[in-house]
């Protein structure tokens, strides 16, 4: 035996809001696109990417501790407008379904 577990191993990456390590899938990627830091869904946009859960916490934390600039390695602040309304409407969405249940 190899000692490998049965399951197949997942990506895990780093939240730069809160800092836990969570799978890849669980996480928002985000990107720089002209000065703004904005989500990245598909995960297919080019670029140095950051990861941040996609909760308002985290992405308040990361703003607050000027996390975003130096995952993504650019001077200078971020705008990060896109990247809330996107986390804010994902949020309801979400809370929306779970209250109709």
């Amino acid at each position: 035996m190899s000692g490998r577990t049965p399951s197949r191993a997942r990506p895990e990456r780093t939240c730069v809001g809160c800092r836990e390590r969570a799978g890849k899938g669980e996480l928002l990627r985000t990107v720089v696109i002209e000065d703004a830091c904005v989500p990245d869904v598909r995960g297919t946009l080019p670029g140095r990417g950051a990861y941040v859960h996609p909760a308002t916490v985290c992405v308040d934390q990361a703003v607050r501790r000027k996390a975003f600039p130096r995952a993504l390695r650019v001077p200078g602040p971020l705008d990060v407008k896109a990247l809330r309304r996107y986390v804010e409407q994902a949020q309801g969405c979400s809370t929306a379904a779970e209250s109709s249940t």
